[in-house]
């Protein structure tokens, strides 16, 4: 299923990175494994990852901003925290980073391995899909280019992320009606949970601040039920 995808593995803890990187391996994967903040940049810019899987209590450089930095070089790969803390304040930072998923220790193996695989199963079919159609929508003044994941307002263009293409693209295709919270969740994050609805609490606000230059465009909240791209 994966192809031999190249996973970035981000973590300070030795003997746990050295089993993690193993156990990927022998599960099909191609593993890079850099024990602090640093050196992960350093890698990540050096090939094209598929995926990365990022400590958040590193030396030199701690995991939210390593994760921060990765984000402005490349908006689509994905991410997945690793952490020892259970704070919700923490998850919802990561989430609004850009984190597709968030794995508390201890976990096991088979859990890692069925979230990555989640993970690369939805980032593929989303890049399957821009592949094979070119998908544009027109919002009141805006020209959404959900292919190439830009939008346009006036002749001033702007890249989005994928998670924001996606979340943008369902409101569009629904326009004017009902998107509930839960078909959204599963969807696109795979799964309905608290930290997965507060992490697309975050792309919506976002898509409203790039939607204001339009003021006929409103993304409403419908108490209890989702969301309505009203145009």
């Amino acid at each position: 299923m994966n192809n031999k995808a190249l996973i970035l593995l981000v973590e300070d803890d030795k003997n746990l990175g050295f089993v993690v990187k193993d156990f990927l391996s022998g599960s099909g994967f191609k593993v890079e494994l850099a024990i602090n903040g640093l050196d992960a940049i350093n890698i990540f810019v050096s090939a094209n990852f598929d995926l990365c899987l990022i400590d958040v209590m590193l030396p030199l450089k701690d995991g939210f901003s390593v994760a921060e930095e990765i984000r402005q070089k490349n908006k689509n790969v994905p991410i997945i925290f690793l952490t020892a803390r259970s704070l919700k304040e923490d998850k919802i930072r990561g989430f609004k980073i850009g984190a597709d998923d968030y794995i508390t220790k201890p976990f096991s193996t088979e859990e890692l391995l069925l979230r990555i695989e989640a993970v690369l199963r939805r980032t593929m079919a989303t890049n399957n899909n821009t592949i094979v159609e070119r998908e544009i929508f027109n919002i009141g003044k805006f020209v959404f280019d959900f292919s190439n994941q830009i939008i346009e307002i006036n002749g001033t263009k702007r890249q989005l992320t994928r998670k924001e293409a996606e979340v943008l693209r369902l409101l569009c295709i629904n326009k004017n009606q009902l998107v509930r919270r839960e078909f959204a969740l599963k969807l696109i994050w795979g799964e309905d949970d608290y930290f997965m609805g507060r992490s697309m609490d975050v792309y919506i606000t976002k898509l409203r601040k790039i939607l204001k230059d339009d003021p006929s465009i409103s993304i409403q909240n419908i108490h209890r039920s989702g969301f309505k791209l009203e145009c």
